[in-house]
C-alpha cells in the first residue's frame, strides 16, 4: 500500500488477537505514517504491541461496546482485526463471563447466545462483530490492504513435488474448498487419495497432529485454501515457520497453500525452515 496516498486515514484502529500478524500489522501502519491504537483480546494478543502502538489498551473479547467507544472517542473511522481468536474460548465454562461481556456485546449477540436463532459459524459470527463496529462509525478494513507483502504469490516455496503428490493435492484442494464454503474449516490432510483429518473448530495445528496420530507412517499432505468467497476482512488463512514445525512434527511432507489469500509470516524464515525439515511448500 501506498504510504502516499491521502486518502488513508491518519489514525488506525487494530483488535490484535494471537500470533505474530497483528505485530506486522502494526508494523506496516506505523510505517506508513499511521497512529495504531491498539485494543488487545485478553489471552491472545502479544504485549509486544505495546511498545509499536501509539496506544494499546487490553480488552475482553465480549468487550465490544466498550472496544466501539474506545476508537469513536479517539476519532477513529477505520480499524482492523488481525491475529486468531480461539473459538474454542466459547465453549469454556462460563467463557463469557470471563470476556466482559457488555449490552452491545448482548444487543448483537442475542440471537447467537441465547435465543440461538443464529448459528455460531465464523461467518455468522466475524459479520456481527463488523455490524456492531458500524454502529460506532467504525468500518472494519482488511489486514491484508495494510499488508499486501504478506500474501504468498503462486509457486513452489520449498522443496519438490512428486507425481502423487500432485495428485494428493489435487484431491484435497477440492474437498478442502467444499469445506470452507461450509464454513467448517480451512485445512484437510490427505494421503493417497484418502482424508485423514478436517479442520474444524480445533485449528490448523490440531488437525494436523490429529492425522499424525491417524497416520503412524507419516508422509501425507496438508491443504489450506481459502474460503470460496472468502472475506478478506477476518478469518484470512495464515501459515507460519510454527505450522512447517507442526507437520514435520506429525510426520507430514507436503504443505500446500492458496497463493494471493493466504498469509506467511516471515517468508524468508518459513522457506528456511521448510528447506531444513524437508518440507515440499507449494502455493497454488
Amino acid at each position: 500500500m501506498d504510504s502516499t496516498n491521502t486518502n488513508l486515514p491518519q489514525k488506525v484502529g487494530l483488535i490484535a488477537g494471537w500470533g505474530g500478524f497483528p505485530i506486522h500489522v502494526a508494523k506496516a501502519l506505523k510505517e506508513q505514517g499511521h497512529q495504531v491504537f491498539c485494543l488487545g483480546v485478553y489471552g491472545h494478543a502479544d504485549p509486544i504491541l505495546a511498545d509499536l502502538c501509539d496506544e494499546f489498551q487490553w480488552t475482553g473479547m465480549a468487550k465490544m461496546g466498550g472496544q466501539g467507544r474506545y476508537f469513536r472517542k479517539r476519532g477513529i473511522k477505520v480499524a482492523t482485526l488481525a491475529g486468531k481468536i480461539f473459538k474454542t474460548k466459547i465453549f469454556e465454562r462460563f467463557a463469557l463471563l470471563r470476556h466482559f461481556p457488555d449490552l452491545a456485546f448482548w444487543k448483537y449477540f442475542y440471537p447467537v447466545f441465547v435465543t440461538r436463532t443464529k448459528d455460531r459459524k465464523d461467518d455468522t459470527l466475524l459479520l456481527t462483530v463488523t455490524q456492531l463496529f458500524d454502529s460506532y462509525g467504525v468500518t472494519m478494513t482488511p489486514a491484508t490492504d495494510f499488508a499486501p507483502e504478506l500474501l504468498v504469490q503462486k509457486g513452489t516455496l520449498a522443496g519438490r513435488l512428486t507425481e502423487k503428490q500432485n495428485k494428493d493435492i489435487a484431491f484435497g484442494w477440492e474437498i478442502a474448498k467444499q469445506m470452507g464454503g461450509l464454513d467448517i474449516g480451512q485445512s484437510i490432510v490427505v494421503k493417497d487419495c484418502a482424508v485423514l483429518a478436517v479442520e474444524a473448530i480445533e485449528g490448523t495445528d490440531a488437525c494436523i497432529r490429529r492425522a499424525g496420530l491417524l497416520c503412524q507412517s507419516g508422509g501425507f499432505t496438508v491443504v489450506k485454501v481459502a474460503k470460496p468467497k472468502q472475506d478478506m476482512r477476518f478469518d484470512v488463512p495464515t501459515v507460519g515457520v510454527g505450522t512447517i514445525e507442526t507437520i514435520h512434527e506429525a510426520g507430514g511432507k507436503v504443505l500446500a497453500i492458496e497463493s494471493d489469500k493466504t498469509i506467511v509470516l516471515d517468508q524468508e524464515g518459513f522457506e528456511a525452515r521448510a528447506r531444513q525439515l524437508g518440507i515440499t511448500v507449494v502455493a497454488v
